[in-house]
Formats: C-alpha cells, sequence, structure tokens
C-alpha cells in the first residue's frame, strides 16, 4: 500500500484479527446468509486486510456489502446454477450471491477439474463483487496449482485510451504461483491506473490524487497532484499513450472478455453486472512439482536479492510484502480508521449485536 493511501498513525484503532473477524462473521449471518458462506465471506475480507491490501478489505467493502443486501440488490441465499459444462470448464449462474463466497465456489470447480484434466475454467455471471481477486487465485496454491482470476467490476469508469468517454471498469487480474521456502508469488492489479476501491480509500484519509491517475470529464488527463474532486474518470493503467497505457487498456480488454462476454453477459459497458473467470493449472500437468517449486524459489529469491538503485531500500516481487504484512498484523493487529471503528458501533448499534473491539 503507497504511504498516501495509509491510515494516519493518529487515526489508527488497532484491532486482533479474531475480534474483526467474530463481528464481521456476525455481521454477515444478521443480513441473512448462512453460517458457512458467512465464514468464506468474512475470510475473504480479513485475509485482504492482512495482506495490506486495505482496499478490498472490511473497511472499504463490508458496508458496501451490507447495502446492497438491504437494498435487495444482493441475494443472501443464492442458488447456484451450473448452466454449461466440459470435462475442463464450466458456466456458472450465481444466483445473485455475493462474489465473495461465489467465486471460490466456481475456484473450487475449476481446481477439481484440472485435478482430474490438467486444467479447468469457470466463468460466473448473475453475481456480485468479487472482492480481492488475489484470495481466489491463491485458492490454487495449497493444491500445487498456478491460479488465475479475473473479473468485470460492474459499472464502467475507466477511459480507453484516448476517448472521452468510460468502456471499462477496473478490470481486477490475479495470478497466484506457488513456490518452495519463498512467499508465493501473488500478483493482483487493477488494470486502471489506479483502483477506484484506493480512490475511496483516498477520500477518507485526505490522500491527494497523483498525475496520471484521473481523467477530467471531458476526457483529458491530469497531469498534476489535485484534492479529491468531485468528478472524474479513471485512466488505463499507464496514464496516457506516451506512458503506455495502451497496455492497460487492453488487458483491460482482456478481462472484459473473458468475465463478460465469454460468461454470456455481453460488453460490461452495457452494465450488465459482473462476470467472473477463474483458472486452475495442475503443475505436474507441465512438470515435477518439485523442479518447479526450486525454480520457484531460485527466481524469487533473485528477485528480492536485486541491488537496489539509488535512494531504495530493497526490491521486492509481488505476494513478498503481502507475506510479510501478514505476520506482523497477525501479531500486533490490523489498523483500522476510527471512522471504521465508528461505523462498527453503528452497525452493532441497529442489529443488536455485539462486538468485543467497540
Amino acid at each position: 500500500m503507497l504511504d498516501r493511501f495509509k491510515v494516519p498513525e493518529e487515526d489508527r484503532v488497532y484491532v486482533e484479527e479474531s475480534a474483526v473477524r467474530a463481528a464481521t462473521e456476525a455481521i454477515f449471518i444478521s443480513i441473512g446468509l448462512d453460517e458457512a458462506n458467512a465464514k468464506r465471506s468474512t475470510d475473504v475480507l480479513i485475509r485482504n486486510d492482512l495482506w495490506g491490501v486495505e482496499t478490498h478489505g472490511v473497511s472499504n467493502m463490508l458496508r458496501s456489502y451490507i447495502a446492497s443486501y438491504r437494498s435487495g440488490a444482493l441475494n443472501p441465499r443464492p442458488q447456484i446454477v451450473t448452466e454449461r459444462e466440459t470435462p475442463t470448464t464450466a458456466v456458472l449462474d450465481g444466483g445473485g450471491g455475493l462474489g465473495l463466497h461465489v467465486a471460490p465456489t466456481a475456484m473450487e470447480m475449476a481446481i477439481e477439474k484440472a485435478r482430474v484434466t490438467g486444467m479447468g475454467a469457470v466463468s460466473v455471471h448473475n453475481v456480485g463483487h468479487m472482492g480481492g481477486a488475489g484470495y481466489h487465485a491463491a485458492m490454487a496454491l495449497d493444491h500445487d496449482m498456478i491460479g488465475l482470476a479475473m473479473s468485470t467490476s460492474g459499472r464502467a469508469i475507466v477511459l480507453p485510451t484516448w476517448g472521452a468517454e468510460p468502456r471499462l471498469g477496473t478490470s481486477p487480474i490475479a495470478w497466484a504461483v506457488p513456490a518452495g521456502e519463498m512467499p508465493p508469488f501473488v500478483f493482483d492489479i487493477g488494470t486502471s491506473q489506479i483502483a477506484q476501491n484506493k480512490m475511496r480509500l483516498a477520500k477518507r484519509v485526505g490522500a491527494r490524487i497523483a498525475p496520471g491517475w484521473i481523467a477530467r470529464m471531458d476526457g483529458t488527463p491530469v497531469m498534476e497532484e489535485v484534492d479529491f474532486p468531485d468528478e472524474y474518470y479513471l485512466l488505463p493503467f499507464g496514464g496516457t499513450r506516451e506512458m503506455g497505457s495502451h497496455k492497460g487498456y487492453g488487458l483491460g480488454s482482456v478481462v472484459d472478455i473473458l468475465s463478460s462476454t465469454l460468461s454470456g453477459l455481453g460488453p460490461s459497458f452495457l452494465d450488465p453486472g459482473p462476470g467472473f473467470f477463474l483458472q486452475a493449472m495442475r503443475i505436474d500437468a507441465f512438470l515435477d512439482v518439485t523442479k518447479f517449486k526450486a525454480d520457484m524459489d531460485t527466481f524469487l529469491r533473485g528477485l528480492a536479492a536485486t541491488r537496489p538503485a539509488p535512494g531504495e531500500t530493497r526490491v521486492v516481487y509481488a505476494g513478498l510484502l503481502e507475506a510479510e504484512e501478514e505476520a506482523r498484523r497477525r501479531e500486533t493487529g490490523i489498523p483500522y480508521h476510527t471512522e471504521v471503528i465508528e461505523w462498527f458501533r453503528t452497525v452493532e448499534h441497529e442489529m443488536g449485536l455485539h462486538f468485543s473491539f467497540t
């Protein structure tokens, strides 16, 4: 997490993982989820908080999900239906359920297909927000598989390169690759220059918006640092064509095709709701797992041992900082903004619940 998005020290309240986990499960159950789906949905949120991916943790997303359940936009007891299936693929109707527990169901199916055939892929439609894509991709790690998870993300807010109208969502995509002794490689990104959830976080903590992150409503990229704007569009990563925005635009388009069009929803800018694509690949279908993990350790150690540039202290790889942060937060607690704690107090009163940290 960039420093500008971190909760200021004076606004932090450290909460033990077990306490916020129990509170979040209680909220999900109170809103109508069964215990298994409440636990899974909570685990997705808390794992992201432990990793330091606060954009997709409790503070940024739980209230949004609760509002969607209350409005009827999400179904707390969805019936997931397999609409189409082959030995290696499937298409699921998510029953209008939250992606935090529907996506793991789809990933488990992809993993089982990969166990039998070497590779499995599942697409999902009629579903709510996926949450952090890295969680779902990482489900493959314990099975000696490589995981891939991607999602269209609802309302179009990202401009195409040179465009004045948004045509894509933030189109998150994640890969997870196991290693032997090193923390696994987990690469989880949005294909916009900045994630929309980071914009929400920036607003909460009062962070300024960096050059090349957003565009004005006429499509002009904002190339100076500004205060949080009232209206904006997001730019694809790269920001401008000169800085490589066509790459972010192209990758976002791939996510849209696989997650939305291939799942039967059509182009996401028609606002059909989120669509998912999840895939698992069995490593021993390609080579010996022991050799693969040893080679991954060599690769990841090599990246981490790279001599840093002047002014920098170290080189890291995707997943390393998250593994370190998880170990630290399990000891010290998860830092939440005081505003988030106040929200928990309000929900606690409204739902007649009791949380140990409020």
